[in-house]
């Protein structure tokens, strides 16, 4: 399962993609033609592209936690 993009987003890039010069064409062509034949060959489990988050804490402390751990910001800085 990949990203999937609606006809008019396709179309701007198209756009683009129709300056390119032919070699530019023909390896972009290779490269999307050859990512397309990866993906019949293996599935993506979404947890390997990311770690999902484990944590022991509940909401409310995770969102504590983050707004202690905030600096206030000092508008004199000085190097």
């Amino acid at each position: 399962m990949g990203l999937s993009l609606t006809n008019k987003i396709i179309d701007k890039y198209f756009g683009i993609l129709s300056l390119l010069d032919k070699d530019s064409k023909k390896r972009l062509i290779v490269k999307l033609t050859t990512s397309m034949e990866k993906r019949k060959e293996a599935t993506v489990d979404l947890k390997e592209l990311a770690g999902a988050w484990q944590d022991h804490r509940d909401s409310d402390e995770i969102i504590s936690d983050i707004k202690m751990a905030r600096m206030e910001k000092k508008d004199d800085v000085q190097f």
